[in-house]
């Protein structure tokens, strides 16, 4: 069981692992799912993606790219024999150029599951081919690093600034989270569904060597606020947040240009990545963009099954019919 304090689920949901080998590309599969009326990928409103678990256990391919046909035709039939026959199966969000994204499809396909795939969000990130942050600046919008300077040079005359990046679990680290706690409930956003799993995974992250958890202040008080996550050569965008009534400072712009400066100069990431969401402001700082969908799998045999099938296709049917 999964506990929802730890993890964002809700409630107390059964972790199922559907595991198989494809001998041809010698490849371990294993697709982790939630247990429910229906079944779903192990995710939550947090998820920028999701995807199976892939062992390449040879040279060759890269696991994300290595196509397994065999171990996902194992899994499909498993998941359509298995006595409680759930009606539907929704796997979301996902990489499209995975070559799992189309396997999985062809597989469930196979064992006569009604599939389709929907958007879930677009994905904006950053390309930096070796540039350091001085040539990445260059490049950013006029209007953007006008906007920054002019951040800054309020921020100077209003008072005394700061920004702490806590990468660290030391004695620093729960002051810090308790400072992005504290913007984000002061922010325009929606409070956390899960007050527990954003602290949590701040810790985890620190323990990791992960975390880089920004936190712009004026006069010691927090006005901006921004967790990224930094593994290998990428840093990721997780959640950012800043004070409202703060905006003429440009404060969460001030924070994203301080710390882009610290994961591309310090860190030596290659990419940047927003992970979720079509703002405008991304492209601002990022140079591309993908999509993310998901796949949803429908068994007719079951009553349930049929009617949300029936009723996906005809609302998919209007939505086409009503944008042409």
């Amino acid at each position: 069981m999964l506990h929802n304090h730890q993890n964002g689920t809700e409630g107390t949901p059964k972790l199922l692992l559907f595991i198989a080998e494809d001998r041809a590309s010698n490849t371990l599969v294993c697709l982790p799912l939630l247990d429910g009326p229906n079944l779903c990928g192990l995710s939550n409103y947090c998820s920028s993606l999701y995807g199976p678990l892939v062992l390449q256990r040879a040279a060759g391919a890269e696991p994300a790219l290595a196509s397994a046909h065999e171990a996902w035709e194992a899994i499909a039939h498993e998941l359509r024999n298995h006595p409680k026959r759930w009606p539907m199966l929704t796997l979301s969000p996902m990489d499209t150029g995975s070559a799992h994204f189309e396997d999985i499809q062809t597989a469930l396909k196979g064992q006569k599951y009604q599939v389709d795939t929907y958007t879930c969000f677009g994905n904006w990130y950053l390309k930096l081919a070796d540039r350091n942050f001085d040539r990445y600046r260059q490049g950013l919008p006029s209007a953007l690093r006008k906007s920054i300077e002019r951040g800054e040079r309020r921020l100077t005359k209003q008072g005394i600034s700061s920004i702490q990046i806590q990468c660290a679990p030391d004695e620093h680290l729960e002051a810090e989270i308790a400072n992005f706690v504290s913007v984000y409930a002061k922010s325009w956003k929606s409070p956390e569904p899960n007050p527990d799993f954003i602290p949590n995974l701040a810790r985890m992250a620190a323990r990791q060597g992960w975390l880089r958890l920004g936190v712009l202040k004026l006069e010691n008080q927090a006005a901006a606020a921004q967790l990224w996550f930094v593994k290998g050569d990428k840093a990721n965008i997780f959640k950012l947040a800043y004070v409202e009534g703060y905006e003429r400072f440009s404060v969460g712009s001030v924070l994203t240009h301080a710390l882009m400066k610290h994961c591309i100069d310090q860190d030596k990431v290659n990419e940047v990545d927003y992970l979720t969401g079509d703002d405008d402001y991304k492209k601002d700082w990022m140079s591309n963009r993908r999509e993310r969908r998901g796949i949803v799998a429908f068994d007719l045999r079951t009553g349930r099954g049929l009617w949300a099938a029936t009723k996906h296709f005809v609302g998919r049917m209007r939505r086409v019919g009503g944008s042409s």
